[in-house]
């Protein structure tokens, strides 16, 4: 826009004072011409109408400017109807939540895949763990521990991290409360620390040294039964009390009832570890005296020492079995390796034979002697491990050999397509000890590499099934003593932790304070569900973060969090791998199936809900949900949200359809429900198809996308033509955008105004919207890293053969008379993002990319330049002259500019 170029140009294009253009006939994109720009009634320099016809030039005025009017309104955004045409609707929040929801939830695996009954059927050498969650509320009978589990104790259990703390802990105070979540090895632990300080106590020589309690009796019956010395309990004995805390009318024992127990202990020489799980009824215990929380295994080591054990046991090898962990020696004593970490990509490693190679594995070991008050010395576990370095220097060193299999271990363990298929972040002891069984099965050549990847598979679904299996059977349990009626009012209490997984499985990845939230009205329709008559009780300050963590294997995590348009950083919450989203519905959905009622009442609340993170999360699981029963999903969830007055509902449904469309089995059902509604459905059902088709994968091909949507747009004289016109928009992010364009330039020559306007409004809202809010990319593509970018200048620097097809389409909405000002309008925003506030480049590369091909002719340069000079004049927002420059030189090459000077100047 130097001064040269523009001196002699008038302030305002002949365009912009006469408009004698047809509404029925827009020039089509891509057909620009030399007879069509100079010789069309929008073309700059157009002739005036003749005195005798302005009576009819005044009414075709007046006929264009409410067609303007019209045009306008269809590009307001069809999200907002609910709110006003002016309210922001978090489109961008939406499809990251989208995006989010997809990514915890799918995970590389189809839902219908997981099978638990895959790992019931899994026999590997002497492996016995109990998978059956269908038990009573209650832990096993009181009674003496058999020596053969204090035995395998000994031999296999890995202690946590804080194990001396927790020993002497139990020595100095006789009773210790031991708090952790199920599953976490705390009754593992808590028997090893009963073995080891009753060992050399007054009952060493006592066979039934170490007992279980009875959880009906409680602590206090406990210690009356020490003192009194009855019925087995003999000096120096160590009790194991699991008290059922979770049952309604249970009540926890104070502290007077734990001095109490812990006196009777001191007089009879005796120990007890009182096992409790986190939770709002076991905290004040937690926090006493007795009180400690019991670290979760390091499962890792667990894994390796299982594993190691059978490879050993396999070569005929017993003075090597237990190499790693706790081994026996001949004294009775042990060696325990330290090396920490837990987890799938933990410290440690199965190639324990380069470890010990290096004298690995002998760090931290300690061995008992008679002293129990002392820590254990390393010798033991060196003088072991030189021993076996010995003993595996005379193994041969083929393929066979323990060696090569350890590698060949630690390689399988870290395979990608074994470590997806576990899907846990950390395994607790029972899943550690089976996937070492699978590992060893599979070297060893008994397990094939299917069944390996579906035991594995299985772990997160057992989980699950655990986590569900006979919730409520404690409500219909009479509470302990005189047999009267069933307590019910603790329902909300009993729910809360399955609710809360639930949540989390459905929202995973939203904000603590969300997930959190949402239990808390899942726990409520669960107890209307189980209770009708009774209105259940909410307590208000009963919420333990750190426990609903611990009870659903979840983690915190900082991150974004969208609030109203922008991000601001907060607590986020996931589950500890990503197969516990998608195992956790499975079980949900399909074995519990009383339980669809009030949780689909949730969703549709959640569908309700205004924040982006909730809504969309909860309408990806309920399309996923649907692909399990779609008879169920699509009559429950689907269609009666299809059908709602509200927006906000029906885009739930339509993410439900495209969630269900994105499995195999479901995506001709899904296209044929579409298909229906876009032909004969009511205006509802037709603005859930269209929303649903803007994913593309709700038909058959683009073409087949692009019809449906057309049929949808011109229908009822363009009534929903906006919708139709935004999902044409949101197909331009695809890999075919290249259809989209050529039939959108078929669009604006159809003869039909209706054809016309949905492509004009398509072009305009193209030029109007910003990626993230219709890219469903990660950051890392050329798209989505330009997410703030309008799309249409982000086509145009990433796409450079499309550019000259964008152009042509702009160009027809800048020179047809009824979406002439809103194109002009989107025009000044695309120039104003050039270039940030703070000066630093934005949007420059795609202007540079589009302006010449926009402005290839003398009146579109005309035009520019004026646009150029009313920002400048724009008294709200003026645009430096500096910057009109630099746009203009983007727009006219140097060389174009060159020879209009010459041509200006003679």
């Amino acid at each position: 826009m130097a001064d040269e170029a523009v001196a002699d140009r008038p302030a305002e294009p002949a365009a912009r004072a006469k408009d004698a253009r047809s509404p029925e006939a827009p020039p089509r994109g891509g057909a620009r011409g030399d007879d069509k720009a100079k010789d069309g009634p929008d073309a700059p320099g157009s002739s005036d109408a003749s005195d005798a016809a302005d009576a009819e030039a005044a009414e075709r005025e007046k006929e264009r400017e409410r067609a303007a009017d019209r045009f306008k309104d269809r590009t307001r955004d069809p999200l907002a109807e609910e709110q006003g045409e002016d309210e922001p609707t978090d489109a961008a929040a939406a499809t990251r939540a989208r995006r989010s929801g997809q990514k915890l939830l799918t995970s590389g695996r189809d839902l219908i895949g997981i099978d638990r009954s895959d790992v019931d059927r899994l026999h590997i050498g002497d492996i016995n763990i109990g998978l059956d969650a269908r038990r009573s509320g209650l832990s096993m009978r009181g009674g003496p521990v058999p020596e053969e589990e204090l035995l395998r104790i000994r031999r296999t259990h890995i202690e946590p991290e804080g194990y001396v703390r927790l020993r002497r802990a139990l020595e100095a105070r006789r009773l210790l409360v031991l708090g952790g979540a199920p599953g976490t090895g705390r009754a593992s632990t808590a028997l090893a620390l009963l073995e080891e300080v009753t060992r050399d106590g007054e009952g060493g020589q006592n066979a039934e040294r170490v007992r279980r309690a009875d959880p009906e009796r409680g602590v206090r019956e406990l210690a009356t039964q020490v003192v009194d010395g009855e019925g087995g309990h003999l000096r120096g004995t160590g009790y194991l009390l699991e008290p059922a805390l979770d049952r309604p009318g249970a009540l926890p024992p104070d502290g007077m009832d734990l001095d109490q127990l812990a006196s009777a202990l001191a007089e009879r020489g005796s120990y007890a570890v009182v096992v409790v799980s986190v939770g709002s009824a076991a905290n004040p215990l937690l926090a006493g005296r007795y009180g400690a929380i019991c670290p979760p295994a390091p499962t890792r080591e667990l894994v390796a020492v299982r594993l190691r054990k059978r490879l050993e046991e396999e070569h005929g090898d017993p003075a090597r079995v237990g190499g790693g962990g706790r081994a026996r020696d001949r004294d009775g004593g042990s060696a325990r390796d330290r090396d920490g970490g837990s987890g799938l990509g933990g410290g440690g490693g199965l190639d324990g034979h380069a470890d010990r190679d290096r004298g690995g594995g002998r760090d931290e070991g300690r061995t008992r002697g008679a002293d129990r008050g002392r820590d254990r010395t390393r010798d033991g576990g060196q003088d072991q491990d030189r021993s076996q370095d010995r003993s595996q220097d005379r193994r041969p060193d083929d393929d066979g050999s323990l060696s090569r299999l350890l590698e060949r271990a630690a390689e399988l363990r870290e395979d990608p397509e074994v470590t997806e298929a576990v899907g846990l972040d950390d395994l607790r002891p029972a899943e550690a000890e089976l996937f070492a069984s699978l590992l060893a099965g599979h070297l060893l050549g008994s397990v094939g590499r299917e069944e390996l990847l579906s035991g594995c598979r299985g772990l997160a679904a057992v989980q699950a099934y655990e986590w569900f299996a006979g919730v409520d059977r404690a409500l219909a349990a009479p509470p302990p003593g005189d047999g009267r009626a069933p307590v019910r009012s603790g329902t909300a209490a009993l729910f809360h932790p399955v609710a809360f997984r639930i949540a989390l499985a459905v929202l995973g990845g939203a904000s603590h304070s969300a997930v959190s939230a949402a239990a808390h009205l899942l726990t409520w329709e669960l107890s209307v569900q189980s209770d009708p008559d009774s209105t259940p009780a909410r307590p208000l300050f009963c919420d333990d973060p750190e426990s609903d963590l611990a009870l659903s294997r979840a983690r915190p995590a900082d991150g974004p969090v969208d609030v109203a348009g922008a991000e601001v950083t907060g607590r986020l919450i996931f589950y500890r791998g990503a197969a516990l989203p998608a195992a956790v519905l499975a079980e949900l959905w399909d074995r519990h199936f009383p339980v669809r009622a009030p949780v689909v009442r949730w969703l549709r609340l959640l569908a309700d809900d205004p924040r982006p993170q909730v809504s969309m999360r909860a309408a990806v699981a309920a399309g996923e949900l649907s692909v399990r029963d779609f008879e169920h999903g699509y009559a429950e969830l689907v269609r009666p949200l299809a059908e709602a007055p509200t927006p906000r509902r029906r885009v739930f449904a339509a993410t439900a359809l495209d969630q269900a469309a994105g499995h195999a089995s479901h995506r001709r059902a899904v296209r044929k429900v579409v298909e229906d509604w876009s032909r004969h459905g009511t205006p509802a059902l037709r603005w859930t198809a269209a929303m649903a088709l803007g994913y593309g994968r709700s038909a058959d091909s683009m073409d087949d996308t692009l019809d449906a949507l057309a049929r949808i747009g011109v229908r009822d004289d363009g009534e929903q033509l906006a919708v139709a016109s935004l999902n044409v928009v949101r197909l331009l992010t695809l890999p075919e955008c290249a259809t989209v364009l050529r039939r959108l330039a078929d669009w604006t020559g159809h003869h039909g105004e209706e054809y016309q306007d949905l492509a004009l409004v398509s072009i305009v809202r193209l030029a109007l919207t910003d990626v993230d809010e219709v890219l469903d990319d990660e950051p890392g593509t050329p798209l989505g890293d330009r997410g703030d970018w309008p799309l249409l200048l982000a086509l145009a620097a990433t796409r450079p053969e499309l550019t000259g097809k964008l152009a042509d389409l702009f160009w027809t909405a800048l020179n047809t008379a009824r979406s002439r000002d809103v194109a002009f309008d989107a025009l000044e925003t695309l120039l104003r993002s050039a270039s940030r506030k703070d000066g630093r480049e934005w949007t420059r590369e795609g202007l540079a990319a589009l302006l010449p091909a926009l402005t290839a002719e003398e009146h579109d340069r005309r035009r520019l330049d004026w646009l150029l000079r009313r920002m400048m004049r724009d008294q709200d927002r003026p645009l430096a002259e500096e910057r009109a420059r630099a746009l203009w030189r983007l727009a006219v090459p140097a060389r174009q500019r060159r020879s209009e000077e010459e041509e200006s100047h003679g």
